[in-house]
């Protein structure tokens, strides 16, 4: 809202832009003003509330998608726990109106509240910009609003109770400080003066006390001459008389011209305040009715929010009416258990007749939704389920409850009839019709007759029409015609109480008979009232027992068919939920053996780098050998650079099988990654030379013959370091026959080294017993 010098600001919503046809008279059956009440009630503040009071319906599609839209993106901030909050505003409509006459001063409590809502305005705006992008609809809202520095005056000169601060102006200051001064100098006197007085002369208890704005003290009447000065008044009783002495009067004038001046700069202060105040005054009011729009729009999205309803798709009619999960406001409101409707009517076929016994629902399903239409259309998300259609009707009518009047001589038949003649005057296509016990208040024939034709104009319009109705001839009426169709309130005949579930395309039972012999009417009775029904009317009813029956058998099985299946769906999805686990936790395990394969392969490389340097030594060595000695320490070199190795690829062997991993081994070395470490130290050790000259024979055989013991073995070592680093597959060993001893040595040191894999003698022609073949780890 932008204002224009001199608009009157009103408390009201603006006026829509298309206002839909619903007489008052409907407003009030559908019980309007108590569903607006429940709304309203939501608000932050009255003004907030009373807009929400104010609403009335639109049948302009645009403008109801708008109003709808913004609530939604509202609620569902809201449902998310976004901390925005409408501010309550106080009424500003008088302080407007002042504003708006040259001259006008606004008291202290006018500014007080004045402040209070300049202080609404700028928190309101701010939250207004913050939630901008996610509810554009409630960003829309925002408006210029006064400078924030009036606010800062405003809140310096004027308290909260809106009296006027030492702080508005220096001269005020000044004022006041003069005039404590002054009066307590007066109060000094006077009770420097009641000290003088004997206990015979004042009054008991006597206080220095005010007597028509003046300063007076209390003395017995019979001591008046004691004290000269003004007497103001007397006691009830006459005995004690308030005199204002003569050497207070000076300084009491003086007070009171002090005071004058305070009041003259107060209104000074309030009469500048006033005039910055009407330099803003059309901002002010933009602000103001900013705030109680916002308020309105908070209240409609938390009661969105606490309904758990669903934004219905608005069509201008003649479109489809879809209901999903609809509950009656006000029955929701009450706290009491609400069942859920659902109700679809095409437009080729609008009419809805509705039958079922008494209190069974069908009036408080008639008010359902004529309340969702007239809701929606004023922009408030009536509490409907998701998928909901609602079309934007142009005019709505209801006939339920009784219309009879004594004071205009009305029955309740011609109220109906008067009643129905309006609505058919002004029903269309693009028209609610509500119609309670229609043909009702005559005689059942004629009324059925009469019924009938209404509602078959109706449904030849394409008006959009729920008639409610225990006349048999209606319900067949609708079973034929094309344009109607039958609904029902389901009743459970067994404990002769209402489900208010809502059945179409089945006709309800009325359950009089059964409903009277359940309260104890005589049995005779009920015989003979039986006996008295039409036949063609008691082979209806044994119809509708008979498809009632049916139709709980076929919504029993289907009940336990989707039991089933949602049975059957749980599980799966447990089963899926399961699988998924399973493969996560497979994925996670083989990521975790890559990982450990990757640290093993990185710790064999720095272990097989230290072997690597450790053979160097030993090759260094043997290679200026000149001793035994020297001899044995490269041999003791080499061993231990491969043992080192050897526990190192243990150590990793240990740590797979501690994850609770598979390991393949080979004397205690993990294959997976021991594959890669011999690999790896091969690579290294092919760079090795021959380091004795009984090395410097073929690289597939070695010749210890002649050697002792120790010279044979660090031989024998060199000789299996230069094969595997040649990645030979085999190593043949010169021993000779003699006493077996050396051949013995030989297989001893053979099953030590973890890179032989086997060992054999020779054949005969590789040398017989002289000769042992090693078999080399690949």
């Amino acid at each position: 809202m932008t204002p224009v010098a001199g608009t009157p600001f009103s408390l009201l919503p603006p006026p829509v832009a298309r206002p839909a046809d619903i007489p008052d008279q409907t407003l009030v059956q559908l019980e309007w003003a108590a569903v607006l009440d429940v709304v309203a009630g939501f608000a932050a503040g009255p003004l907030g509330a009373a807009r929400v009071r104010a609403r009335r319906p639109s049948s302009h599609v645009a403008e109801v998608r708008a109003a709808l839209g913004a609530v939604a993106e509202l609620s569902d901030l809201l449902r998310h726990n976004d901390p925005f909050r409408a501010e309550p505003v106080p009424d500003l409509t008088a302080q407007l109106a002042l504003l708006a006459i040259s001259g006008g001063v606004l008291d202290g409590p006018a500014f007080s509240e004045l402040t209070r809502a300049l202080r609404a305005m700028r928190v309101t705006a701010t939250e207004l910009r913050r939630v901008a992008e996610a509810a554009p609809g409630a960003g829309a809202l925002v408006v210029e609003i006064p400078p924030r520095d009036l606010e800062r005056d405003l809140e310096r000169a004027i308290a909260a109770d809106g009296s006027v601060q030492d702080e508005a102006s220096h001269a005020l200051r000044r004022a006041r400080a003069g005039m404590r001064d002054l009066r307590s100098h007066l109060v000094r006197t006077l009770e420097d003066l009641l000290r003088r007085l004997g206990a015979s002369e004042r009054a008991p208890d006597a206080t220095v006390t005010l007597r028509g704005g003046r300063y007076v003290v209390p003395v017995r009447r019979d001591a008046r001459t004691r004290v000269p000065g003004i007497v103001h008044g007397e006691s009830a009783s006459g005995t004690t008389i308030f005199v204002e002495p003569e050497a207070a009067v000076e300084i009491a004038n003086q007070l009171a011209a002090a005071e004058a001046e305070e009041a003259r700069e107060v209104q000074r202060v309030l009469r500048e305040l006033s005039e910055r105040a009407r330099q803003h005054r059309e901002a002010i009011g933009a602000g103001w009715d900013m705030c109680i729009a916002v308020d309105d729009l908070y209240a409609r999205a938390r009661y969105m929010a606490a309904t758990d309803a669903s934004l219905p798709d608005m069509r201008d009619a003649p479109a489809p009416l879809m209901v999903r999960a609809g509950r009656h406001p006000l029955l929701l409101a009450s706290g009491r258990p609400v069942v859920p409707f659902d109700l679809t009517l095409e437009p080729e076929r609008p009419v809805l007749v509705i039958s079922g016994p008494n209190t069974g629902g069908k009036t408080v399903l008639l008010k359902a939704v004529g309340l969702f239409a007239g809701l929606a259309q004023s922009g408030i998300v009536p509490p409907v389920g998701e998928g909901s259609v609602l079309p934007v009707f142009g005019a709505a009518f209801a006939d339920i409850g009784d219309h009879q009047s004594i004071a205009e001589s009305l029955s309740t038949f011609s109220a109906r009839v008067g009643a129905l003649r309006d609505i058919l005057l002004h029903a269309d296509a693009r028209s609610l019709v509500l119609l309670d016990e229609v043909g009702g208040g005559t005689d059942p024939t004629e009324g059925a007759a009469l019924a009938g034709a209404c509602v078959l104009e109706l449904g030849q319009r394409r008006a959009v029409a729920l008639v409610t109705t225990h006349l048999s001839a209606l319900k067949e009426l609708a079973a034929r015609a094309p344009e109607l169709q039958n609904g029902s309130l389901e009743f459970d005949g067994a404990s002769l109480t209402p489900t208010f579930r809502l059945i179409q395309g089945t006709p309800g039972r009325s359950y009089g008979l059964v409903v009277a012999r359940r309260l104890g009417l005589p049995e005779p009775l009920l015989a003979r009232a039986d006996a008295l029904v039409p036949e063609a009317n008691r082979a209806l009813d044994a119809a509708l027992a008979e498809v009632e029956t049916r139709s709980r058998e076929l919504e029993a099985r289907a009940a336990a068919m989707e039991a089933e299946a949602a049975r059957l769906h749980a599980v799966r999805e447990g089963v899926a939920a399961a699988r998924g686990a399973l493969e996560e936790r497979h994925a996670d395990i083989q990521q975790q053996q890559r990982e450990l394969e990757r640290s093993g392969r990185e710790q064999a490389r720095r272990f097989l780098l230290e072997a690597r340097r450790r053979v160097d030594e030993a090759l260094a060595l043997a290679r200026a050998a000149v001793s035994e000695a020297t001899a044995r320490e490269a041999r003791r070199l080499v061993e231990e650079g491969v043992q080192r190795e050897a526990e190192a690829l243990k150590k990793l062997d240990d740590a797979a099988r501690a994850k609770g991993w598979r390991v393949a081994s080979g004397r205690e070395a993990s294959r997976k990654t021991g594959a890669e470490s011999v690999a790896a130290s091969r690579a290294v050790k092919r760079r090795a030379q021959t380091v004795s000259e009984t090395a410097a024979a073929s690289a597939f055989e070695v010749d210890l013959r002649g050697m002792t013991g120790e010279e044979a073995e660090a031989a024998l070592a060199l000789a299996i370091d230069r094969a595997v680093m040649e990645d030979l597959p085999h190593l043949r060993v010169i021993h000779g026959k003699g006493t077996g001893a050396l051949r013995t040595r030989v297989q001893q040191l053979a099953r030590r080294d973890p890179r032989v894999a086997a060992f054999r003698l020779g054949v005969v022609e590789e040398g017989g017993t002289g000769v042992t073949i090693l078999e080399l780890e690949r």
